[in-house]
C-alpha cells in the first residue's frame, strides 16, 4: 500500500518543477550562463534565500535539468521505437532519427547536455557511474538495440585485448555487454552524434543545403553493418 503525498509534499514537487522550468526558460534565452537562481526566485516572485531551500547550488539545479533533459531525450526515443514495428533494426533506425529530432526541435537543451562545459555539468557527468544516471539509462536504450542486432548477426571487434581494456568504462556502466556490441554501439554513435552536433550547432551550413539526407545516408551505411537493407526515409 502507497501513502498519498502530503500537501506538503505535493507543493514542494510543483516548486521545484516550476524552478527547472525557470532555468528551462532561461537556458533558451541566453544560454547555459543565463540560469541564474536569483532570476528564476525573482521570477517566481520567491526571495533567493527560500530558493536555497529546493536548489542548495546553481550547480545542483543544473544538473537536475540535465537529468530531466535526457530523460525526455529517452522518453522520445524510446516512443520512437515502440512505434516502429517488429523490426529491430527499423526501430534503431527511427530511434536514431527521434533522437535527431529531438535535438534540431531544442538546440538549447541539446547544448547543455551534450555541448556544454561548466561545473554543474562536469558534476553531473562525473556522476554517471552506474546504470542509474539518466545518462546512462539513455544510453542503456540504444545499447538493448545494439545488443538484439549483434546476437542476430554476430561480427567481431578489431582492436583485441587493448580496444577491451579501452571499453571497460562502457562496459562496467552497463553490466559488462560484449566489447563487439560496446564497440559497435560506439562507433554508431560516435558518427550519428557527431552529425547532429555539426546540424544543431550549424558547422554544416558550408557543405549541405539540409542535414537530413546526410543524416539518412549515414543511417543506411549503419544498416549495412547488420548485414539488412535501410528502410526508405521517413516523409516529414
Amino acid at each position: 500500500m502507497t501513502t498519498a503525498p502530503t500537501r506538503r509534499e505535493r507543493l514542494r514537487t510543483a516548486t521545484v518543477a516550476e524552478i527547472k522550468d525557470g532555468a528551462r526558460r532561461l537556458l533558451r534565452t541566453g544560454g547555459a550562463p543565463a540560469i541564474s537562481l536569483r532570476a528564476i526566485a525573482r521570477d517566481m516572485g520567491m526571495t533567493a534565500p527560500a530558493i536555497y531551500r529546493y536548489f542548495p547550488s546553481l550547480d545542483a539545479l543544473t544538473g537536475a535539468l540535465a537529468g530531466d533533459l535526457y530523460d525526455e531525450v529517452r522518453a522520445a526515443v524510446e516512443a520512437a521505437r515502440d512505434t516502429a514495428g517488429a523490426d529491430p533494426l527499423a526501430q534503431l533506425l527511427d530511434m536514431a532519427r527521434a533522437f535527431r529530432r529531438w535535438a534540431v526541435a531544442n538546440p538549447d537543451e541539446f547544448t547543455l547536455i551534450m555541448g556544454s562545459r561548466g561545473s554543474g555539468i562536469d558534476a553531473f557527468a562525473a556522476a554517471c557511474t552506474d546504470a542509474g544516471h539518466p545518462g546512462a539509462r539513455l544510453g542503456a536504450t540504444f545499447l538493448r538495440q545494439f545488443t538484439v542486432l549483434w546476437e542476430r548477426a554476430p561480427s567481431d571487434a578489431p582492436g583485441g585485448a587493448a580496444l577491451e581494456r579501452s571499453l571497460a568504462p562502457l562496459r562496467h556502466r552497463h553490466g559488462a555487454v560484449p566489447v563487439e556490441v560496446a564497440y559497435l554501439f560506439l562507433t554508431a554513435w560516435t558518427r550519428l552524434y557527431g552529425l547532429i552536433a555539426m546540424e544543431v550547432f550549424q558547422h554544416l551550413r558550408w557543405a549541405v543545403t539540409d542535414p537530413e539526407p546526410l543524416f539518412e545516408a549515414e543511417l543506411a551505411s549503419l544498416a549495412r553493418q547488420f548485414r539488412s537493407p535501410a528502410p526508405p526515409p521517413k516523409g516529414p
